[in-house]
């Protein structure tokens, strides 16, 4: 009974996903608001990014290539 039901429940699922469409072109404008970044607020990425680079400066941090002795 339960491997019926999820079979069901995947097609379902699958079901509704055909009638997604692609975003159109007057539509990308609202998608690419500030507000809709995935990173979140820029100043807070930044200073995550500051004390990532600051732990990891030994092994060259997030940006830049070799060792924390300075000779990239």
């Amino acid at each position: 009974m339960k491997p019926r039901l999820a079979w069901l429940a995947l097609a379902a699922m699958l079901a509704g996903c055909g009638g997604l469409q692609p975003v159109q072109p007057w539509q990308k404008g609202e998608l690419a608001r500030a507000d809709m970044l995935l990173q979140g607020d820029l100043l807070e990425t930044r200073f995550n990014e500051h004390i990532y680079t600051s732990k990891e400066a030994a092994s060259g941090g997030a940006a830049v290539g070799g060792g924390g002795c300075g000779c990239n």
